[in-house]
């Protein structure tokens, strides 16, 4: 029996190693993970400037919906990895909320603040080159401040650490 119970203590301790403590968290899977909220906020913000443009709508609705759809990708990204480990939608969605809502979140607000601030930039068209260039120092800067806060995260077992269990 002793033997049986220091196995299920080493698998106990190897399971949860590197979750445990930021030392233990690679920059890499920090920046995986960023990488992944990137690319879906990303889909959404281009998509959402895209479709305000084309309505000829102002800078306000635009942004909020270019907010919306970033949130939107971001999350299903994260539920079609879940759902393909064959968990259910609920669970699913509830996983995908609780570890992509900070990252996504903390993404949106650098990258449209960069937006919001550089001179010209809520002016500039999807024609111009300097919307294009704009968008991608602001998705650059906000990926750059956004991974230590997902480095946090899954060093304390939530964000993307959460994710990481159903891939397994």
């Amino acid at each position: 029996m002793q033997h049986g119970h220091d196995t299920h203590a080493e698998h106990e301790h190897h399971a949860h190693e590197g979750h445990h403590g930021m030392g233990k968290v690679s920059w890499r899977m920090a920046a995986q993970a960023t990488l992944h909220c990137l690319t879906g906020c990303a889909i959404g913000e281009i998509l959402g400037m895209v479709i305000g443009t084309a309505l000829g709508w102002g800078n306000m609705p635009t942004m909020i919906l270019a907010i919306v759809l970033a949130f939107f990708f971001g999350y299903a990204l994260t539920l079609r990895g879940i759902l393909k480990a064959g968990v259910d939608f609920k669970t699913a969605f509830r996983v995908a909320l609780a570890a992509d809502t900070l990252s996504i979140a903390v993404m949106e607000l650098i990258d449209n603040g960069v937006i919001a601030l550089w001179p010209g930039a809520m002016d500039a068209h999807l024609s111009d080159a300097m919307f294009w260039w704009i968008l991608a120092i602001s998705l650059a800067i906000a990926f750059v401040v956004t991974t230590p806060v997902n480095k946090w995260m899954i060093g304390r077992g939530k964000g993307h650490a959460v994710v990481h269990q159903y891939h397994h």
